[in-house]
């Protein structure tokens, strides 16, 4: 019986198979965290007004709670509120260290995959000899003089 993917899986999937260099990894942690931050404090101004009365308060309390800092200076005070805060929290936490590490992954294997290619190439006998007579200068260099 084959897995179905839900369409969540399915997007994650393509934005880390965008992530294929450090640079593409980046936009997609930047651009998955600065949506769910804006979205957030948009939806907080609306969900909890009394509390968040401007789009201002309202994004501050999101980059707060998004990067998990949490100043505690403004907090929602009515149950959607709370339900909202408890998402981001949630996200902040779970979400982008998934990506981050799934990304990571990506880059782990691609890595061990260029390896067992030889992509990598192994340092030959003379760069070892080189390495080891720069080794003997600077040893040499460091012992103190009589």
């Amino acid at each position: 019986m084959a897995s179905r993917e839900s369409r969540l899986e399915r997007w994650l999937d393509r934005e880390i198979a965008r992530a294929q260099s450090p640079r593409g990894a980046a936009v997609v942690i930047a651009t998955a965290t600065t949506v769910m931050t804006v979205a957030a404090g948009l939806l907080m101004t609306v969900l909890d007004h009394k509390n968040f009365t401007t789009l201002g308060q309202g994004l501050w309390w999101s980059v707060q709670t998004v990067t998990t800092v949490g100043y505690g200076d403004h907090v929602p005070s009515n149950a959607a509120g709370r339900l909202l805060a408890a998402a981001v929290m949630l996200f902040g936490i779970g979400f982008l260290t998934v990506i981050t590490a799934a990304i990571t992954s990506s880059f782990v294997a691609r890595a061990r995959s260029d390896l067992r290619r030889g992509d990598a190439a192994p340092a030959t006998e003379q760069q070892a000899q080189d390495i080891l007579a720069r080794l003997d200068r600077i040893e040499a260099a460091l012992k103190p003089k009589p």
